[in-house]
């Protein structure tokens, strides 16, 4: 390779990676910031309102047809292994207390619709779940992985602080579980 040939590879090699630099820093200029931002700050935060298919069923499923109840909305993934682990602590906050109003609400994200159906399927879970495959709503909301729960109250204000992925059901199930205490009684 000649010396100028060599020289103009050299130069496109340093454009291209200036160009995707100043791309980056253009993405994060941008972003949107998530609500769990805004909560971390103690901020008070309305919650997303989201209108996503549903995985349960067919049709549509909203945030918004929840206003005035208590929701717990947890984020998952089939390919969520500690998702695996907390949706029987899920399942079981539903059956306890859907009776006094309190909805669980997931959100599947970043799967296949099939895959996330077998995987509710063969973990019991009966509480309302919507589809998200492409995870527009995580953006929204702030979400860093798998498995996130946030808890909405009945004025759609979101309360508690969210709780992280990981198996941080059974890590923090005393926080878990005081949160929808403060759900229940708002």
């Amino acid at each position: 390779m000649s010396g100028r040939l060599k020289l103009a590879a050299q130069g496109l090699a340093v454009a291209l990676v200036a160009g995707l630099f100043a791309l980056l820093v253009w993405k994060v200029a941008t972003q949107k910031e998530g609500a769990a931002s805004k909560l971390g700050r103690g901020e008070i935060v309305s919650a997303p309102n989201f209108r996503l298919d549903r995985l349960d069923g067919e049709g549509k499923i909203s945030l918004a047809e929840y206003r005035g109840r208590p929701v717990v909305v947890n984020f998952w993934g089939s390919w969520c292994d500690p998702c695996k682990e907390e949706a029987p602590v899920l399942e079981e906050t539903w059956r306890r207390y859907k009776d006094r109003g309190l909805i669980v609400l997931g959100v599947d994200f970043h799967d296949l619709k099939g895959a996330a159906r077998r995987f509710a399927r063969e973990n019991d879970m009966s509480y309302p779940l919507a589809y998200d495959g492409p995870g527009a709503t995580i953006t929204d909301y702030g979400v860093e992985a798998a498995p996130e729960t946030f808890f909405v109250a009945p004025d759609g204000k979101l309360v508690c602080e969210r709780l992280l992925g990981g198996v941080h059901i059974e890590r923090n199930r005393d926080r878990y579980d005081d949160c929808v205490q403060e759900l229940l009684a708002a």
